[in-house]
C-alpha cells in the first residue's frame, strides 16, 4: 500500500464504490498511474534503505513529522489556512489512525524482512478485505461477487506463501495482519470523507501518528544521518504523490480499466528487487498476485450490482 495515506480521491479504495469517470481517456489515466507506481516503488526503496539505520517505530515517528510539513505548507498556500484542518470528528480520527498505524507499520516492517514483491502480493488483499468487513461496519450487502472476490482474494494468498512449501515467515505474517488493519482504515476514511477533507484527514493523519511512533522509538531513540534523512523525505513526498496520482487516474478512466493497472506494480517491483537486492524472480508470486488481482477486478465491476 505501499505508503497508506487516506486516497485524495476514489484512489486506493479499490474494494468501495468508485464514481466513474469523467472523462473517458485510457492513455492519460496510464501515464498517471505510472506516476503512483513510481512513487510506490520509490516509497519501497526508501523505506528498505531507512531500516538499515533506523527501527519501524523511529520511521514511523518522523515520516508523520515529514507529513505534518508537507501538508501544513499546502494547506498555508490554499484558500481557508489552517481552519480547514478543524473537526467534530476527533473519535473517528483516533479510531482510523489507530488501524492506519498498524497497517503502515507492518508494511515498513515487512519491507525490511521479506522481499518486496512478496510484499505488494499480499498488499493487493486489502480491498478484500474491504469487502469482507464492509458489510458488517458499512452495512453493505454481501453478494456472490463479493463472495467470489474474497475467494479468489485468499486462493491468491495461498498460492503465494504456499504454506508447508516455503518459509512462512514473520514478514508475511506482518504484512496479513497489515493488509487488514489498511482495511479497517479504509473504511473509516470513507466515514470521514462524508464531512471531512482529504486534506484534513491527512492532517489529523500526521499529528496523531507523531506520538505513537514517538513513544515506541524511546528506549533507543535515534536521529537519523543525512541519507537516512534524504530518504525520509522521500517516503514523505512519494506517499502523498502516488496518492494524487491515483486519484487523477480515475478522474480519466473507470475503476475496472484503472485496477488492472495497479497489477503493474508487482513486476515493477520484483525487478527492482531483484536489481538492487539480488531478491529472486518467483512465479508464484506472480500467479498469486494475478488472482488476487482477478478477485479485486470482480468486486469493482460488479460492485453496483449489490
Amino acid at each position: 500500500m505501499a505508503e497508506r495515506e487516506p486516497p485524495l480521491g476514489a484512489g486506493r479504495n479499490a474494494g468501495l464504490e468508485v464514481p466513474p469517470a469523467q472523462r473517458a481517456n485510457p492513455l492519460w489515466a496510464a501515464a498517471w498511474m505510472m506516476g503512483a507506481l513510481t512513487s510506490f516503488a520509490l516509497m519501497a526503496i526508501a523505506a528498505r534503505e531507512i531500516s538499515k539505520e533506523l527501527d519501524t517505530f523511529q520511521l514511523m515517528f518522523y515520516r508523520s513529522i515529514i507529513g505534518i510539513v508537507i501538508v501544513v505548507a499546502i494547506g498555508a498556500l490554499l484558500p481557508g489556512g489552517m481552519a480547514q484542518f478543524k473537526t467534530g470528528r476527533f473519535r473517528m480520527h483516533a479510531v482510523r489512525n489507530a488501524a492506519h498505524f498498524v497497517g503502515q507499520f507492518c508494511w515498513f516492517l515487512s519491507i525490511s524482512l521479506i522481499s518486496l514483491a512478496e510484499v505488494f502480493a499480499i498488499e493487493f488483499t486489502t480491498p478484500i478485505w474491504v469487502a469482507m468487513v464492509a458489510p458488517i461496519f458499512l452495512a453493505e450487502r454481501m453478494n456472490r461477487y463479493r463472495a467470489m472476490a474474497i475467494a479468489g482474494g485468499f486462493l491468491g494468498v495461498l498460492i503465494v506463501l504456499r504454506p508447508g512449501v516455503t518459509e512462512f515467515g514473520a514478514g508475511h505474517v506482518a504484512m496479513l495482519i497489515g493488509s487488514f488493519a489498511f482495511s479497517l482504515s479504509m473504511i473509516t476514511t470513507k466515514k470521514l470523507s462524508a464531512t471531512e477533507s482529504p486534506l484534513c484527514i491527512l492532517f489529523w493523519m500526521a499529528v496523531l501518528q507523531a506520538p505513537m511512533g514517538l513513544i515506541g522509538s524511546v528506549s533507543d531513540f535515534t536521529l537519523p544521518g543525512l541519507e537516512s534523512g534524504l530518504w525520509l523525505v522521500i517516503v514523505g513526498i512519494c506517499g502523498l504523490t502516488a496518492h494524487y496520482c491515483i486519484a487523477q487516474a480515475f478522474r480519466w478512466a473507470d475503476a475496472t480499466l484503472v485496477a488492472p493497472m495497479d497489477f503493474v506494480r508487482l513486476p515493477l517491483i520484483a525487478v527492482v528487487g531483484m536489481l538492487l537486492y539480488g531478491e529472486a524472480l518467483d512465479p508464484y508470486v506472480f500467479l498469486g498476485g494475478a488472482v488476487i488481482l482477478a478477485g479485486n477486478w470482480i468486486s469493482i465491476r460488479f460492485a453496483r450490482q449489490s
